[in-house]
């Protein structure tokens, strides 16, 4: 993740990234999280099984990674697999890796790769220094002069816990409220790590402990351990996605089985 990149013109991968950012950090408004979240909430866009959205993954790349360019299906199957690597027992972990990045889907049914992919941060307060590119992207977004939204607290009592913590809309939330809709018995370790996993500022920089409450400092060390796979599997290194489907379907067959709404 490019938590502390300067851009460097003539490099495109870096050019898209900066281009990516400078979208998300202009338009992911208060009000535009809210109107996202009750859009998307609906769960009226596809009605398919897991699986099926993981191959639907195959042909998208995420355009705000700098690592490396292949389909999010390979990276979803990498980081399982590294997952089972180093926690063979934890087969809720396994899945976790498996359908992390899913949300990604909405990219599919017309929402911008700047409200689907990237690092994700709190909006409705201000902005910390550990947001990537934070000193010349939110230049232009209107809550940064909005006295409701701009304050080290903002719109929120100090730790308030994250449940109650808008953050800015992409795959993260959205795979979340799928989950949620759905009735997963996934365990809260797996559903924090799915809502969370893109959110640097948090797991990685260290802000926003203001708004954590208990429950949220208890999870923390689940997301850090979930990152290190998320991460650090990224490689050209192709998974045999047709040999592992086997044992992957039988963990959603047990934890989210079925036809899914999204």
């Amino acid at each position: 993740k490019p938590i502390s990149w300067t851009c460097t013109q003539d490099d495109p991968i870096q050019r898209r990234v900066l281009e990516i950012y400078k979208k998300m950090h202009t338009f992911q408004t208060v009000d535009f999280v809210r109107e996202r979240m009750a859009e998307w909430t609906q769960f009226n866009k596809a009605a398919m099984p897991v699986m099926e959205a993981l191959r639907l993954l195959n042909s998208l790349v995420d355009e705000s990674d700098p690592d490396v360019d292949v389909p999010n299906i390979v990276h979803a199957f990498q980081t399982a697999e590294k997952i089972r690597e180093a926690h063979p027992k934890a087969d809720w972990f396994h899945l976790t890796g498996l359908i992390h990045d899913l949300g990604k889907m909405m990219a599919f049914f017309g929402e911008p790769q700047w409200a689907v992919v990237g690092d994700t941060f709190p909006v409705g307060c201000a902005y910390q220094d550990s947001i990537v590119y934070k000193d010349t992207s939110f230049v232009d977004n209107p809550d940064l002069g909005d006295n409701r939204y701009n304050t080290k607290l903002g719109i929120y009592a100090p730790n308030c816990g994250l449940e109650k913590v808008l953050m800015s809309w992409g795959h993260d939330e959205f795979m979340y409220q799928v989950l949620k809709n759905h009735g997963t018995t996934l365990p809260d370790e797996a559903l924090y790590m799915i809502r969370f996993h893109s959110f640097y500022p948090w797991h990685s920089g260290g802000d926003y402990q203001y708004l954590c409450n208990s429950k949220d400092l208890k999870m923390l060390p689940w997301v850090r351990e979930f990152n290190k796979f998320d991460l650090y599997s990224k490689s050209e290194e192709v998974p045999d996605i047709c040999a592992l489907t086997p044992y992957y379907q039988s963990l959603i067959d047990k934890y989210v089985p079925g036809i899914v709404h999204w």
